[in-house]
Parts: structure tokens; sequence; C-alpha cells
């Protein structure tokens, strides 16, 4: 693969076969590129592995156990794991990178996390690009908006665009793209622990309509109730993820001499939430109802339900 426009990678390797692999699967297959992949969950024999294998084998794409064999021979490979696993990933793959190979990092991770997995993949001879998704993937898909950094960014961009993802070619210094991400993440996903909190007390003390008309009042632009409902299903489906974020953005903080005390607050909030998903408050997970109200009282309830149960 040189780069330019005109030219497809040959092959395209996936880290992490999650939601957001299996999309990136799914379009990158339509246009005839070869995929391979691998996920640590393929080690267990659980659900998650099996929709792995399911979906794997409805898109002729070919899943891999070791990180090494999935890499291989492949001109682009694309990590999308979460926050927490993105250097062992890059390490695990060393050792099994095509000569020149790019290594596109769309992990959520702190700028120091990025840049030492840069270390150990440029230690290769393969070219690591820093990616940094700038909101949520399954509306956008591969064209979600991205920021490339680093210094083999801009050589990048042509064939991300040629296979239809969307890119911006940002700075050739590692890790302001990430601090670009990580820094909008205090906010928004702050924001959504924020709403979960309040709306959840409100709903309790019955004064819900009160406080979404207040809102309404101060900021008239936003709908509170349907905002309210999407932070609700987004946090139910995906809190394990977003609490592993939000402890990156917490160590960003830190890299800055900034103590994460909202930051970490929201990561804790996103894994009670998460936990709650977990233990089935809201449905079992791959049922039709599970995180798919269109009201978020209906949310807000099974939490309080749930409160009440364990007191």
């Amino acid at each position: 693969m040189t780069g330019s426009a005109s030219t497809l990678p040959s092959r395209v390797a996936l880290i992490g076969y999650g939601e957001v692999g299996r999309i990136l699967a799914e379009d990158l297959r339509r246009q005839g590129v070869v995929v391979t992949a691998c996920d640590i969950k393929l080690s267990a024999d659980g659900v998650d592995a099996m929709a792995m294998r399911e979906h794997a084998a409805a898109n002729g794409v070919s899943l891999h156990a070791a990180h090494a064999a999935a890499v291989a021979k492949a001109d682009l490979v694309i990590c999308a794991v979460t926050a927490s696993q993105t250097v062992a990933a890059a390490q695990a793959c060393c050792g099994g990178f095509a000569p020149d190979a790019f290594f596109l990092d769309m992990n959520s991770a702190s700028p120091g996390a990025k840049g030492e997995a840069a270390r150990r993949v440029e230690a290769t001879g393969a070219r690591y690009v820093e990616g940094a998704v700038m909101t949520s993937v399954p509306p956008y898909r591969s064209k979600v908006p991205l920021i490339l950094g680093g210094p083999h960014g801009v050589a990048l961009a042509p064939t991300l665009e040629a296979l239809g993802f969307a890119p911006k070619v940002g700075p050739d210094k590692l890790g302001v793209a990430s601090a670009t991400k990580m820094c909008r993440s205090v906010m928004i996903k702050g924001f959504e622990a924020m709403v979960i909190e309040s709306f959840t007390a409100a709903r309790a003390y019955g004064v819900e309509d009160a406080v979404l008309a207040s809102l309404k009042e101060t900021f008239p632009g936003i709908d509170w109730e349907r905002q309210g409902s999407n932070f609700f299903q987004r946090v139910i489906e995906h809190g394990r993820r977003r609490g592993e974020e939000m402890r990156e953005v917490a160590q960003t903080l830190r890299e800055v001499g900034l103590d994460p005390w909202l930051a970490t607050a929201s990561a804790e909030r996103d894994e009670w939430m998460a936990n709650l998903a977990d233990a089935g408050v809201f449905g079992g997970r791959g049922t039709p109802g599970f995180a798919r109200s269109a009201d978020w009282r209906t949310e807000a309830d099974r939490i309080l339900a749930a409160n009440e149960d364990r007191e």
C-alpha cells in the first residue's frame, strides 16, 4: 500500500471485534477488502465470542486467536479495543506486522498511553497513527469524524478516504488529537452522568416535570426528554466502555497536573450503571427491550426499584 487515493489496501486487520470492529468489518467487506480480526474475548466460549464468530462467518471475516496472526500480511491494522487495553493490544501485535504497515489506533486513551503504544509499534518498523474518534460510531459508521495525529497521519489519510472513512489530518505531534478527544469527553460523558443522576433523583422525589421545565427555560435549544432518554440508553448499553474511557480521561488530566474529580466521578457513575445492566436491571443484554426505552423514566424507575430491593 502506497497511501495514494487510488490504492486500496489488500488486507485490513481489525484488533477488537466488538461493536465498532464489526461495523468497520461490514463497511470494509462491502468494498471487497480482505478483513482479518482478533479479539481477546474469542478465547472464552461465552455469548460475546459466539456473536463474534457468527458475525464473522456471515461477513467473510477471518478470525484469529492470536494478534500477530491477525495482522500478518495486513497493510492496515485498525485497533478499536477498550481503553484500558490500548498499550497491551499494540504490544500483542508487535512481531506480526507487515513491512511499513499502518497501525491506526482508534482507542479512547490518554496521550500518555498513545505515546507508549506508538513507541512499541514504531520499534517494529510499522507506522503508528493516532486516531481520535470525535463522536459515537454507530450513526456514522466508518464515516465517523476522525482526527489523525502523528507524523504518518498525512500519508494514511488518502487511503482511509478511499476506504470510505472521513479523516481529518491533525497535528504531527502525538497526543494532541487524543487530548482533544479526552477533553471533549470531560464534557460529553460528564454531561451524561449528570443527567442520569439528576433525572433519577428527580423521579424519586416526583419533581421531574418541574426540573425539566426549568432546564428548558434555561437551555431552550435542548430537547431534554429526548436527550435524557438517549443518555440513559447509551450508558446502560455501553457503561463499561464509557467508564474505562473516563478513567483514561482522568489520567489525561493527571498528566497535566489536574486532579480529575469530575472525570473520576463520571467513571464511577458509568461503571455503576454497567453493574446494574450486568445484573439484569434493564433486561438481559440482547433482548429486544434492552436499553431501548423511548422514555428515560422507565429506566429511572428500574434503577429506583433495584435500589429498594437492596435496602
